[in-house]
């Protein structure tokens, strides 16, 4: 899956150590498949790219992901031609206050 495939990629650069450079991570939805716990693993794996100067973008429907990112953006408030609009930018934390959010409502 293309989940898998992005944790592999992951797992292979974390194994080579320190890059010389700062990088730009993207994951889409790379939560596919897991259980709870190796959410959790995945999470620790972000936080290790992140000390280590890295940055991270996820896009992810996960709850436990979206708590733990710095900054939020919500897009909707549906999906396809009801969608796409911002709903939301910011920490976690405010976005449980959006009521246009779906998203805040599963993360309050």
């Amino acid at each position: 899956s293309g989940g898998e495939a992005q944790r592999v990629k992951l797992a292979s650069f974390l194994g080579k150590g320190k890059s010389a450079g700062k990088i730009l991570f993207i994951f889409d939805e790379p939560t596919t498949g897991l259980h709870f716990h190796d959410i959790k693993k995945l999470l620790a794996s972000f936080n290790a790219l992140i000390e280590q100067g890295h940055s991270i973008i996820v896009i992810e429907h996960n709850t436990d992901v979206i708590k733990s990112a710095d900054w939020v953006i919500d897009l909707g408030p549906e999906a396809g031609d009801a969608g796409g609009n911002l709903v939301y930018a910011g920490k976690p934390d405010g976005l449980k206050k959006i009521k246009e959010s779906h998203t805040g409502q599963f993360i309050a």
